[in-house]
């Protein structure tokens, strides 16, 4: 550490990565003054306001809840049992993550829908069907896709244990109640408050799920009502007011997801060793396991199946305006990609320097994407058409989202690269253009690949900036599959919902595989 803040300084040029957080810092805080100054324009919240409040706080509250409750269960046996192909099992877990919201949608409404197979299945044995639409609709969705988030956290959790702690129960002759209480119990009251908050904080700043199974007025949240002031009302000062309070929920869950990640004390290192679970033996312990991964992967996959099997057989029928907005969606999301590739690698090699600088991704966690956008609408509105700014700002927004993650993934692996490396690069006299370009960059290719293909998966799949940007001539895919639904042409939606799944997954790969290629 004091090699790293002697000599490295003059490898680094902290202006660029500087320059780069304000800017960031800028956009984020910007939009929020801007939205603070037209609040009180608003006056006071109404009814209908406090409710969108009070929804959004009970939907997120019980999709973090159901979602880490269901994912113990799968973790605990990913953790405790060897298979084949259980490394692709906890990739594919991943999947909801990088697959966009309005694809999921679809696929759940093609099992859980009125028309759904599950619907079908208990019209058959004369139950009433899944309500879809409205609160539950939205705590499915939500489980969804934060039931595998859950699942990575809880498992790594197991992960920290040290094999030989379960070797040493074994010794003792612990039973599988006692493994639990003395080993697995410390270990998910140090794990499940983080990933709560985390998950808390995502379900409350989650606009397409709201937009396409909500709506009504017993199912809007906040960010689903400032939209509506946008697109029915135009009422500026009302969607002001309520990306204030938005700001002001999505800050608190973020920084108790800051306060709850930070735990407790560990169970210490161990020798790395493959954990063997004398726990769970039995015939009892074997089946709940066989039970727990195969409910999940088939609540995470039939979706995924069904809009396939939909999406295919339409897929050669779409009509033009789909391809243009594929088309369209493609270069957002090179843009957001160029663009979270400059601002993440400037501000990483600074935060080397000065660790504070990393700070600024907390601005991405806590500020709403949707609430970025009004403030930008604001900004754009007396001066010009957003819509004229629709993809520019939709893929600039896109990338400062991206950014924390980005973040988090290169500094580890920049501050590694002038740990060992840059010693040995300022003795050789290396200017700070040749250390990027030879040791820095070619050494953290990889997570830089698989951050950028993040940020571009991410922006394929965006229905929060451009849906107030965007105008009736032009849409990106999400809006169009959106659109699409909305006039129950829902073949030619299934179809373009496989394309954007096809086109996200396909970006993504393409960036990792860059990044993975001679590293």
């Amino acid at each position: 550490m004091a090699y790293r803040a002697q000599q490295i300084n003059p490898l680094i040029n902290p202006w660029v990565g500087l320059g780069a957080a304000a800017m960031v810092a800028a956009l984020i805080l910007g939009t929020l003054g801007v939205v603070a100054i037209y609040a009180p324009e608003a006056g006071r919240l109404g009814a209908s306001d406090w409710a969108a409040v009070r929804f959004t706080v009970s939907q997120a509250l019980l999709s973090a809840a159901l979602s880490v409750l269901f994912a113990i269960p799968v973790a605990k046996a990913l953790s405790r049992r060897r298979f084949f192909g259980r490394s692709l099992l906890i990739t594919l877990l991943g999947a909801p993550f990088l697959l966009p919201v309005i694809v999921a949608v679809m696929g759940l409404l093609a099992v859980f829908g009125r028309s759904g197979w599950v619907s079908q299945m208990l019209e058959v044995f004369g139950l009433p069907a899944i309500p879809i639409y409205g609160f539950h609709g939205v705590v499915i969705a939500h489980v969804f896709f934060n039931l595998p988030l859950a699942t990575r956290i809880i498992l790594q959790g197991w992960s920290s244990i040290p094999a030989e702690r379960f070797r040493l129960s074994a010794q003792l002759g612990f039973s599988a109640r006692d493994v639990a209480k003395h080993l697995e119990f410390p270990m998910l009251k140090r794990a499940l408050p983080g990933a709560f908050a985390i998950i808390f904080a995502i379900c409350l700043s989650s606009f397409a799920v709201a937009l396409t199974l909500g709506g009504g007025p017993r199912a809007t949240t906040v960010e689903l009502a400032i939209y509506q002031a946008f697109r029915f009302d135009f009422d500026l000062g009302k969607a002001a007011m309520l990306a204030s309070v938005q700001l002001v929920m999505a800050g608190a869950a973020a920084l108790f997801a800051l306060w709850a990640s930070k735990g407790q004390a560990g169970f210490g290192k161990g020798l790395d060793r493959a954990a063997q679970r004398w726990d769970g033996q039995s015939r009892a312990a074997r089946i709940g396991d066989f039970a727990a991964i195969l409910c999940a992967s088939l609540f995470l996959l039939v979706p995924l199946s069904a809009v396939a099997t939909r999406g295919i057989a339409a897929l050669p029928d779409l009509p033009s305006s789909v391809w243009i907005s594929g088309w369209l969606s493609l270069k957002v999301a090179m843009m957001s990609a160029v663009l979270a590739f400059v601002l993440s690698v400037s501000i990483a090699l600074t935060a080397v320097r000065f660790a504070w600088v990393e700070s600024v991704g907390l601005l991405a966690i806590a500020a709403s994407p949707l609430v970025i956008g009004t403030g930008l609408f604001i900004v754009i509105f007396p001066f010009a058409s957003p819509q004229d700014w629709a993809m520019v700002v939709t893929a600039c927004v896109n990338a400062v989202m991206a950014l924390p993650f980005a973040l988090r993934i290169l500094i580890p692996a920049v501050q590694d690269v002038f740990e060992s490396y840059g010693k040995l690069a300022q003795s050789l006299g290396f200017s700070r253009l040749v250390m990027l370009r030879l040791v820095v960059l070619p050494r953290v290719r990889a997570p830089l690949g698989f951050a950028v293909g993040l940020a571009a998966a991410l922006s394929m799949g965006d229905l929060g900036v451009v849906a107030l940007f965007a105008g009736t001539q032009e849409a990106t895919l999400p809006l169009q599959i959106y659109r699409l639904m909305g006039a129950y042409r829902m073949d030619d939606a299934a179809g373009a919902a496989l394309l954007l799944a096809l086109l996200s997954f396909g970006v993504f790969w393409m960036c990792d595989m860059w990044g993975r290629r001679n590293a």
